[in-house]
């Protein structure tokens, strides 16, 4: 039986059980097809104790994210987020050419160019070294590592510190997270501020987002489990936003908790919507898989029909999030045709799993689908 990552209970109550998959960005070439894939469990545990919603890992961080598929700017709508964000930040709080923004998990660099282009030096820490590697080409000083204490130490002594550290969607990614948080508190100025983004488990439950959860995605957060870890390591939570990216997003403002400052009206409203919500008992947990079955036999009874009635069916976009959806449905090349993405890493490439080809958007006005 597992613990939990965070406060090393045992574990033993389903979240929910998604079955088995491989992992979601691993994409296939044609030579690959024939050849055996690494299928793992996806069953998601709450944790008694401390109300954790985690899978266990499965594979390395090293192994999912040393080659990674997925580059943050090929997508608009992220680039506009990352833009208004630095616009947002630049007149909230004083940073200029003496501050240093720091970001974990930087990818191709999407966000810390904009404060670049204003003159502010930016550092990323990214593992992905194919990722990092165009982040660079933009100018933006990267350290290919992955970020934990033993990171923070080393960026500490090269007088690396954070005026702004910045983590988007990162926090879920971390299997490690008490070792992950302790890095935070380690590299952050002592006046320093941070922010992180990341999936807000509220809306996974209320909108029944089951897609979100994959290997990839190590813990899933409500913002009154993160509050006690944060502050298990010395940092407290001032403000929170909630934002729409990734259908359903909160924005954290954290700071060493030595430091004296107001703490925003957000906050209690926060947890007071959450505890409304049922998300500080258990058995709310407990209830969500009977929602994701009940959204899956819906979905197979479409596709049945259609395809009784001799209609196409492709798909848009080849995220991970797509991938735990087809995979636990069942759906394959029998469903759907082929899937486009605008990402070229992605193109010509075959979904893991359901080995559904990757194409092009343009391919959609020559094939003309029903769906």
């Amino acid at each position: 039986m597992a613990n939990c990552r965070f406060c090393s209970h045992s574990l033993k109550d389903t979240f929910v059980n998604l079955g088995k998959s491989p992992i979601s960005n691993a994409f296939l070439t044609s030579k690959q097809l024939a050849k055996a894939e690494k299928f793992y469990p996806l069953h998601t545990y709450i944790c008694s104790e401390c109300l954790l919603v985690q899978l266990e890992e499965f594979e390395s961080p090293e192994k999912i994210f040393n080659d990674y598929a997925y580059f943050s700017s090929y997508s608009d709508t992220w680039l506009i987020h990352a833009q208004t964000y630095t616009e947002m930040m630049l007149k909230k709080f004083d940073f200029d050419q003496n501050s240093l923004v720091i970001e974990i998990a930087s990818n191709d660099g999407y966000l810390l160019q904009y404060f670049h282009k204003k003159g502010i030096p930016v550092l990323g820490v990214e593992p992905a070294f194919n990722v990092a590697k165009v982040a660079e080409e933009k100018g933006i000083n990267t350290i290919v590592e992955f970020f934990g204490v033993k990171t923070a130490q080393e960026m500490v002594l090269r007088g690396q510190t954070a005026d702004l550290l910045i983590g988007n969607n990162v926090l879920a990614h971390v299997p490690n997270l008490n070792d992950f948080v302790a890095g935070m508190k380690i590299v952050l100025k002592p006046k320093g501020i941070l922010t992180m983004e990341f999936p807000h488990l509220l809306k996974l439950i209320e909108l029944n987002q089951f897609d979100t959860i994959y290997h990839e995605h190590f813990s899933y957060f409500s913002f009154l489990v993160v509050e006690k870890i944060f502050a298990s390591h010395g940092l407290k939570i001032f403000d929170v936003e909630e934002i729409t990216t990734h259908g359903g997003s909160l924005r954290i403002y954290g700071r060493h908790e030595e430091i004296e400052g107001d703490v925003s009206h957000n906050v209690a409203k926060l947890k007071t919507q959450e505890i409304a919500a049922g998300l500080d008992k258990i058995e709310t947990y407990t209830r969500f898989s009977e929602q994701v079955n009940a959204t899956k036999r819906k979905l197979l009874e479409f596709m049945i029909e259609a395809k009784n009635k001799g209609k196409s069916i492709v798909g848009y976009g080849a995220p991970a999030k797509g991938n735990t959806l087809l995979n636990y449905c069942g759906i394959r090349t029998d469903f759907i045709d082929y899937t486009v993405d605008r990402n070229p890493h992605k193109q010509g490439l075959f979904l893991p799993g359901t080995h559904i080809p990757i194409k092009s958007p343009d391919y959609i006005r020559e094939s003309k689908p029903d769906y």
